[in-house]
């Protein structure tokens, strides 16, 4: 992993990336984590588990680790609830009734004990005192890597089962009272410190950190919005342009952003689905959505979050099958539009112009499909 997976994973996350295909750049990362994890697995004997752990961190280090999590997205959350449940399924809540002090013990090594640890460490490295404490206040639990060696070491007989029982109770003990510590210490740093007196020469000065630029909501009204600026995204767009109706696009490739961006049209980028993002289009001041991605899953999340941003909105929306139109219908869409059903809709509407130039009394051969 640390010689060849280093060069051969981002190597291959980078090509399925450039296909172009979606899925296969998500099949691609689903195929690297499940494969490393079981060939770790299989030919060294480690844990399923720790297998994936260094698949995660070998992906980390490639730069499209974040697109790689946001298409894992989904399957992670379902992963994580089957895990917390597994956890809780695990967890003897007889421990609580017959060793109490030995729980109370163990929460505080987790919560004090770590904190401290981690606390000193980041002084001494020469980190402020509002960063270290930030720092260790986050790190007042512990989480899902500990879970695997307490199995481990159950199963190989170096931790009795008490012992496991208390960890387990420590651990969604400290899950839970973490956010409380961290509110706690974020008001303590706060109150106790000090502005710093900035040095007496402006040479002396260091540079500012740059701002984090946050999504602005955009200040067009009664505009359209467009999702993606793919082929059917830049003909949507360009023929809004041609009657001048006001245009906001949105896209998370960073290509295709500057490309309308380059034409004069007003763009924010990131993942339509994001409901930061989206809040930046001004949905409940719009007029018409326009969603031209083909994923349905993505495009269901933006039809289903405009909807409610906005019940009078008009939202028009792509498909590339009959259970697309339902699904996104289902969610909102006043009309879904499938490239197949248009393709034949014009066939046989030149077939039927045609036939009534020689047969004038021929009727139209133009089907209408249900709920289209």
């Amino acid at each position: 992993m640390l010689v060849g997976g280093r060069r051969v994973i981002p190597w291959i996350m980078h090509h399925a990336a450039h296909t172009g295909s979606r899925e296969l750049f998500r099949l691609a990362v689903y195929a690297v984590a499940l494969g490393v994890a079981f060939g770790a697995s299989e030919l060294f004997g480690v844990s399923f588990a720790l297998g994936a752990f260094l698949a995660g961190m070998v992906m980390a280090e490639s730069p499209l680790s974040q697109r790689a999590a946001e298409e894992a997205l989904p399957l992670r959350d379902a992963f994580a609830v089957l895990f917390f449940v597994s956890v809780g399924m695990l967890f003897n809540p007889g421990i609580l009734l017959v060793a109490p002090f030995a729980v109370l013990a163990v929460l505080a090594i987790i919560l004090f004990g770590k904190s401290a640890v981690a606390y000193g460490i980041l002084r001494v490295s020469g980190q402020d005192h509002g960063t270290a404490l930030s720092i260790s206040a986050s790190l007042a639990q512990i989480g899902e890597f500990s879970f695997i060696l307490v199995e481990l070491g159950a199963a190989f007989g170096l931790l009795p089962p008490e012992g496991r029982d208390l960890v387990l109770a420590g651990a969604i003990l400290s899950i839970l009272l973490n956010p409380v510590l961290f509110g706690l210490a974020e008001r303590w740093r706060t109150a106790t410190s000090r502005p710093v007196l900035p040095p007496t020469t402006p040479a002396q000065m260091p540079e500012p950190p740059p701002p984090r630029i946050p999504i602005s909501v955009t200040a067009l009204g009664d505009h359209d919005v467009v999702i993606g600026y793919g082929r059917v995204g830049s003909l949507v767009t360009a023929g809004l342009r041609a009657v001048g109706r006001p245009v906001l696009v949105l896209g998370d490739a960073e290509d295709s952003v500057m490309a309308a961006r380059a034409i004069g049209v007003e763009t924010v980028q990131g993942n339509a689905a994001d409901p930061k993002v989206l809040a930046a289009a001004n949905l409940p001041a719009a007029r018409r959505l326009f969603v031209t991605v083909p994923e349905m899953f993505e495009a269901g999340q933006v039809v289903q979050q405009a909807r409610a941003a906005n019940p009078a909105l008009e939202i028009l929306a792509r498909a590339h099958s009959e259970a697309g139109v339902s699904h996104l219908r289902r969610l909102g869409a006043d009309r879904v539009i499938m490239a197949e059903w248009e393709v034949a809709h014009r066939m046989l509407d030149d077939t039927a112009g045609a036939q009534v130039m020689l047969h004038p009394g021929l009727g139209p051969l133009r089907p209408t499909p249900p709920g289209v």
